[in-house]
């Protein structure tokens, strides 16, 4: 071949080479078009999983929020309530908004203390001898009363870290049928015409990957500080009582 059919054909070589220099721009498609192409039954499950996703996280962070006020506000009511003043005072001045569990229960039996002074049977045996039984009893209900609300929609973040994965690996398998799917139709196992169901497989398993991890290390986590927390209140609950238990013997 001479120099003028090398030079005739340098356009086309020049245009292959501008198509190949593109080419991996068509077969690497991003997360919006791998979402778009996707079967509708992987998209249903990728959105599912996202909103999953960020259910979760709002969950975590108004447990988070939560607990972190929750034990400040304990802090407080305990620097009152073990300062030497009268409990009496005490109540009167959050009985009517208490702020934290902590205080709700000190309320609870504060309240059913003072309704037993009310009527005057203090002065019995027959009632003396029940109403620390009754105290701690209202005590140990608003003490699970407390705690259910606490631990509210923490089932969603055990559920999620443990079957959000699986999910997500139910749209890799969907994924990876589209791409024998292709094979067959196709008659070909071109990595045009596998790429597409893989990477489809892949996206699936990332998103629920990224749902489940979170909620999973959040739910040990967050549950771990409420086991601390009750067995706070718990404590609380047995001091509380056992001054009760002095306060009845001293006036029998």
């Amino acid at each position: 071949m001479d120099v003028s059919s090398q030079i005739n054909h340098l356009p086309n070589a020049m245009g292959v080479a501008g198509q190949m220099a593109h080419a991996p721009s068509s077969i690497n498609p991003g997360m919006m078009d791998l979402f778009t192409g996707a079967h509708w039954i992987i998209q249903l499950i990728i959105v599912g999983l996202l909103v999953a996703s960020v259910w979760s996280w709002t969950i975590i962070i108004n447990k988070v929020y939560r607990l972190r006020r929750m034990n400040s506000a304990a802090d407080q009511f305990e620097d009152a309530f073990w300062s030497g003043g009268a409990l009496d005072d005490l109540y009167d001045r959050i009985h009517k908004n208490p702020k934290d569990p902590l205080s709700t229960i000190f309320c609870s039996a504060m309240r059913e203390w003072r309704r037993t002074l009310s009527k005057g049977k203090m002065r019995t045996n027959e009632f003396r001898g029940t109403l620390e039984q009754r105290i701690d009893r209202v005590m140990q209900l608003t003490l699970g009363r407390e705690m259910e609300q606490l631990e509210r929609y923490m089932t969603f973040l055990a559920s999620l870290g443990s079957n959000g994965m699986i999910v997500g690996l139910f749209g890799t398998v969907l994924g990876i049928m589209n791409s024998f799917e292709a094979i067959s139709s196709q008659q070909s196992a071109n990595l045009a015409v596998v790429a597409p169901g893989i990477a489809e497989a892949l996206f699936a398993t990332a998103i629920g990957l990224v749902a489940a991890i979170p909620a999973a290390i959040a739910f040990n986590k967050i549950s771990s500080d409420l086991n601390r927390y009750a067995n706070r209140l718990d404590a609380f609950s047995s001091e509380f009582i056992a001054i009760i238990s002095r306060q009845l013997e001293e006036n029998a």
